[in-house]
């Protein structure tokens, strides 16, 4: 070769190598896709060298390495191109390049130019304009534009932090899935996860199967639903459940709108919401929390259960409220109101419940019944003891009635004010202020034949009683009095003017408590409505 050293021909021959090659290989035909016809070749833009080793198929190419195929550019420090099934294997310092929206960074690349996938190993790094993708094993689909990991990843962004051992992310969409082990971790909660998506735009979390999310104020547990990573607000299906941190409290749900933030859920369907401290239940088939105030509200087939004594109380109202604290609890039910407990009964249009003082409050024509006696007023407050009646304060107008249990009999007695005193659930003692009417059997003491219907009235009057009978009666002031033997008897001495035996409208039990309070008159009360059953009440 004459005029060239064999020093400047060793430096050109590398050169004219990989010239001779990048000529020979773009004369080749271009591969056939069976779904899309020719695809494009995979074109070697740079090398500092290239080599043809015998008996090896592929180019060898190192040093400052770049190829380009389709929009992509892929660097490495060395590589094996492999021009007959159009592939190449990319070693050390792999870096992908796609347009400046797209990085992906490893120690290892087999990319295939027929199908566009690329297969990274080793200390991968995915990078868009949202989020980082870290993991060892990632292939990523340039035809879908879809990357996915299969032995363990990480994706994190400017909120979250989320790992799983099977994963896939989108850049066109933003949306990732993951599954196996999925843990989401933000400065203020925890997700576990079965399976998790999640959009790094919107930082919305869709929980697609058994989820668990904590949190210092508490935690959830829930299979499907969504948990926006901003807002804290989440939409939570299929009864999920949420708990205070001590798991004292728990709210149950088939549809559940709840903020971590505010600690405030909206319940559709079936709401259970219980206390465990307090011992109470509020239950609907909608639903209102407050964790911060611990205050809970349920409409529709709403009720409430008070099970802190071995005998529970059943409250059942058009809508009912529930606060409670680590010392008191408030109950309030409006409309159409009933409770039922074994040894204490009653219905009324609105009541009130508070243990801070432990009275019972009731208005809208309220009637109470315990044993065989029936209390009714315009007002009737209940003095409670461990949950026990222990007084019944009547207001402004009174009338109680007891049913002697043979022949139609009732003892009556009305007035304006009335206190009822019980023991152990029993009345032993009534005391009448203002227009006191006494009507009462007359028992002979000997053989306890009735002998008549005795009549009193007074300014005031005291009775005692004693196994539902009449023990002692004492009245005050002017008081006037007759007997009247029972053959001498007419129907309407029998009663005193607004006399009424609502005994029909009683709750006969827990699930008793839905019928309706409607009054019917005494001559057609046995075509009564028929008691609404609710079959889920825990007894």
């Amino acid at each position: 070769m004459k005029g060239v050293s064999l020093q400047s021909f060793r430096l050109f021959l590398p050169g004219l190598l990989l010239f001779v090659t990048a000529l020979t290989y773009g004369q080749q035909t271009p591969p056939q896709s069976a779904s899309t016809g020719p695809v494009e070749i995979v074109e070697m833009k740079q090398a500092d060298l290239g080599s043809k080793r015998e008996g090896f198929e592929a180019m060898i190419f190192s040093g400052n390495v770049v190829f380009y195929h389709q929009g992509a550019f892929m660097y490495c420090d060395s590589a094996y191109l492999f021009r007959e099934s159009n592939t190449f294997e990319a070693f050390s310092n792999v870096r992908m390049e796609q347009g400046d929206t797209i990085f992906v960074y490893g120690d290892y690349l087999h990319y295939d130019g027929n199908t566009k996938l690329a297969r990274l190993r080793d200390n991968i790094r995915m990078e868009d304009r949202t989020a980082t993708l870290f993991t060892d094993s990632l292939d990523y689909d340039r035809a879908a534009n879809l990357g996915y990991y299969f032995d363990g990843g990480m994706l994190v962004d400017e909120k979250n932090e989320l790992t799983s051992y099977w994963g896939q992310y989108s850049p066109d969409t933003k949306e990732a899935l993951f599954s196996d082990s999925v843990k989401l971790v933000n400065k203020d909660y925890t997700i576990f996860a079965d399976t998790l998506k999640y959009n790094t735009e919107s930082k919305m979390a869709d929980i697609l199967g058994p989820s668990r999310i904590v949190s210092d104020s508490g935690y959830v547990h829930t299979s499907r639903g969504w948990y926006d990573t901003q807002t804290d607000d989440s939409k939570l299906l299929d009864r999920s459940e949420v708990y205070s941190n001590d798991g004292t409290k728990v709210l149950i749900g088939d549809t559940i709108l709840y903020n971590r933030r505010t600690g405030i859920g909206e319940v559709f369907g079936d709401m259970f919401l219980e206390d465990k401290a307090q011992k109470a239940i509020l239950r609907g088939n909608y639903g209102y929390y407050e964790e911060k105030t611990e205050y809970g509200m349920a409409t529709g087939m709403a009720y409430a259960v008070d099970y802190s004594q071995s005998d529970s109380l059943f409250i059942h109202g058009d809508t009912l409220t529930m606060a409670t604290d680590s010392i008191y609890r408030e109950v309030k039910a409006y409309y159409g109101v009933r409770f039922y407990r074994s040894d204490m009964q009653g219905l009324c249009d609105s009541l009130h419940y508070s243990s801070a003082d432990s009275m019972l409050y009731m208005t809208g024509r309220p009637v109470i019944w315990s044993d065989n006696n029936q209390v009714l007023g315009n007002r009737i407050d209940i003095l409670l003891n461990d949950s026990t009646m222990e007084k019944a304060f009547v207001r402004d107008y009174a009338f109680s009635v007891q049913d002697r249990m043979e022949d139609n009999q009732f003892n009556q007695l009305s007035g304006r004010d009335m206190t009822a005193s019980f023991r152990e659930g029993k009345l032993y003692h009534i005391f009448v202020e203002g227009d006191a009417v006494s009507l009462y059997y007359a028992i002979q003491e000997e053989d306890s034949t009735v002998i008549g219907l005795n009549k009193m009235e007074s300014a005031y009057l005291e009775i005692n009683t004693e196994n539902n009978k009449i023990t002692k009666l004492k009245t005050y002031s002017q008081t006037t009095g007759v007997i009247t033997p029972l053959p001498l008897l007419q129907p309407e001495d029998t009663r005193l003017k607004g006399f009424v035996w609502l005994d029909y409208l009683r709750p006969t039990g827990p699930k008793d408590i839905f019928r309706s309070n409607e009054r019917r008159s005494e001559d057609n009360k046995e075509s009564g409505p028929i008691p609404f059953q609710r079959e889920d009440i825990t007894l």
